[in-house]
């Protein structure tokens, strides 16, 4: 059976070779959606034969849908320029497409392990994050905010065991600042949707989330990065709360 990985990408050239060169002889094409890069990620991207297409930033919703639409072949692998196939998740996914796939069957989800400050995070909110990046491109269909889109997909989605390997954050100030980004997106878009909160919203939030990360997830599990992880992962819970708490004050003094 024929596979497509589609990819979008912007100043991804740490990232891409790793990312392509772990795709092996698994699929049939590479289908990249860039929306503007500077450096060399074109020239290795041409290097594996990819299938290059320019589009300015649609947001991740409508980038990735226009990705999928540019696939040729029924069943599509979505990865991240700062993912990679481990070895054995893309032997599970050969021998997965190259037997019976049963009925009904539309998708496939897989865990993706981050590699953090030299260790591989098992625990806490982060493993195992388990997604569906396998599937038929007629079937799957991207929704959601600015941030944190998810896919829907039509039919029954099968667990797959090997490991999807996320080169998430270069160092703990780009863990930080991405945090920052994301609570601004996060708090915009509740706002959009009409969401509000009260005062003690990004403490209570911000408490649970830690608790969740570190003891009730095992986060502690991780050594000193679960605790990074965990305390990191409060402050953007805290910092998206005050943002939106602050819009709704903003709005009530005027």
């Amino acid at each position: 059976m024929k596979l497509s990985c589609v990819v979008i990408t912007l100043n991804e050239e740490a990232n891409i070779d790793r990312c392509l060169a772990s795709l092996g002889d698994l699929v049939h094409e590479i289908v990249l959606v860039d929306s503007g890069s500077t450096d060399g990620t074109r020239e290795i991207a041409d290097r594996f034969g990819a299938r290059w297409f320019h589009q300015d930033w649609l947001g991740y919703v409508g980038q990735r849908n226009l990705a999928l639409s540019l696939a040729k072949f029924d069943w599509v692998l979505v990865l991240d320029a700062d993912e990679e196939l481990s070895p054995t998740l893309r032997e599970e996914i050969r021998e997965t497409l190259n037997g019976p796939i049963p009925p009904g069957v539309t998708g496939f989800s897989m865990p993706r392990c981050v590699l953090y400050e030299g260790r591989w995070i098992r625990h806490g909110d982060w493993y195992p994050d388990r997604l569906t990046r396998l599937f038929q491109r007629r079937k799957g269909r991207y929704a959601g905010a600015k941030v944190h889109e998810r896919l829907e997909v039509d039919g029954a989605v099968v667990p797959l065991r090997g490991d999807l390997h996320h080169y998430s954050f270069r160092d703990e100030a780009d863990h930080v600042d991405r945090g920052r980004q994301y609570a601004r997106l996060w708090a915009e878009s509740r706002w959009e949707a009409g969401r509000r909160c009260g005062p003690l919203a990004p403490w209570t939030h911000a408490a649970f989330r830690w608790v969740r990360s570190y003891l009730l997830r095992g986060g502690f599990l991780d050594g000193r990065q679960g605790w990074k992880i965990a305390r990191i992962a409060a402050w953007e819970v805290w910092l998206k709360y005050s943002i939106l708490l602050g819009m709704g004050q903003k709005k009530d003094s005027r």
